[in-house]
């Protein structure tokens, strides 16, 4: 559980919900990314700091469990928490809250790489910061799991990159992964389901002008598991697995 967390409320908007009135994943995952920047600059090493070093913060991983995914919520809490680094990677963990009610535990994992060659560079090293200090395992962390490669593509669909998908960096946003993996699933099943667990992984960057090919995989009736590729080059970009609870 979180010990000392930095806390934001967000207003759900109408517009952030889906057709069932669920906070859509995207959203979640732009709320997850602007809590974590808020509070990285209010400890010393947002963007701002670490632009000055000729570094970027890289979101690698989440895993999230959900008790019950947010539906119908007009405001949303998020507490989060700094967990530290060990060696080149770094680690911040959620917490999703309704009122008092605590919906989900998410962490996630991080890395800071050289913004002209890409090399990672370990945050101890470079940052000295004492709100970043060595990560220290805690007996109720979540784990990541393991995806698995898609063994048959049940679904697929492929989208052009636009202008609006391009953040401040130039990329993609990571937000918008979310919404390709899981555009190919049926409109009943998704109308039908909502997210218990979710592992997604960033592989590679894509940048405006390229193609992206989504492919789903159903793993028996509740899991779903999903690749972005470029279409172009046929790499992986990402790879996501849900397990699903019915509505």
């Amino acid at each position: 559980m979180i010990k000392n967390g930095y806390t934001i409320n967000f207003p759900v908007k109408y517009s952030e919900m889906d057709c069932g009135l669920a906070l859509k994943p995207s959203v979640l995952l732009n709320f997850l990314q602007d809590t974590a920047n808020e509070n990285a600059e209010k400890l010393g090493f947002g963007y701002s700091n670490i632009k000055e070093k000729n570094l970027m913060w890289y979101l690698l991983k989440y895993r999230m469990e959900f008790s019950a995914y947010p539906v119908e919520a007009d405001m949303l809490t998020i507490k989060t928490e700094p967990r530290g680094y060990a060696k080149l990677f770094t680690y911040r963990d959620f917490e999703l809250y309704n009122g008092t009610k605590c919906l989900g535990r998410i962490t996630s994992l991080w890395a800071l790489a050289n913004i002209d060659t890409k090399a990672l560079v370990s945050a101890g090293s470079v940052l000295s910061n004492p709100n970043l200090p060595p990560h220290e395992k805690r007996e109720d962390d979540l784990n990541f799991a393991k995806i698995p490669i898609l063994k048959k593509v049940d679904a697929e669909k492929i989208f052009e990159i636009r202008y609006e998908d391009i953040d401040a960096n130039i990329h993609v946003n990571n937000g918008n992964y979310i919404v390709w993996a899981l555009e190919p699933l049926d409109f009943d099943f998704r109308r039908g389901h909502k997210i218990k667990t979710l592992d997604i992984v960033f592989k590679k960057e894509i940048r405006y002008g390229h193609q992206i090919l989504a492919q789903a995989e159903f793993d028996g009736k509740e899991r779903t598991i999903h690749t972005l590729k470029n279409f172009e080059t046929g790499k992986d970009l990402c790879h996501v697995m849900i397990d699903w609870t019915e509505s």
